[in-house]
C-alpha cells in the first residue's frame, strides 16, 4: 500500500502546482463559455423583439423600451 510517506518530496509540490493550473484553465474556459452563452441569448432576444415589430405585434417604441430595459437582476445572478 502506498502512503504519503512513501511519495517522493518533489511529487507533492508538482501535484499541487499542476492542480492549481488545471483549476485556473478550467475557470477561464468556463467563464468564456458563460460569456458566449449570455451574448447568444441576448442576440436571440433582440431578434425576437425585431420579429415582433416586423409582424406588428408591438410598436418600435415599445421594442426600444424593452431593449433599453436590459435583463432583470434575477437573470444576472444578483439577489
Amino acid at each position: 500500500m502506498l502512503t504519503l510517506a512513501d511519495i517522493d518530496s518533489t511529487v507533492i509540490p508538482v501535484l499541487i502546482i499542476s492542480g492549481g493550473i488545471l483549476i485556473a484553465i478550467l475557470s477561464v474556459v468556463l467563464t468564456n463559455i458563460r460569456g458566449i452563452v449570455a451574448s447568444r441569448s441576448s442576440e436571440q432576444t433582440r431578434r425576437e423583439i425585431a420579429a415582433y415589430v416586423a409582424e406588428g405585434t408591438i410598436t418600435p417604441d415599445e421594442a426600444e423600451r424593452l431593449l433599453k430595459a436590459g435583463p432583470s437582476k434575477s437573470r444576472q445572478g444578483g439577489c
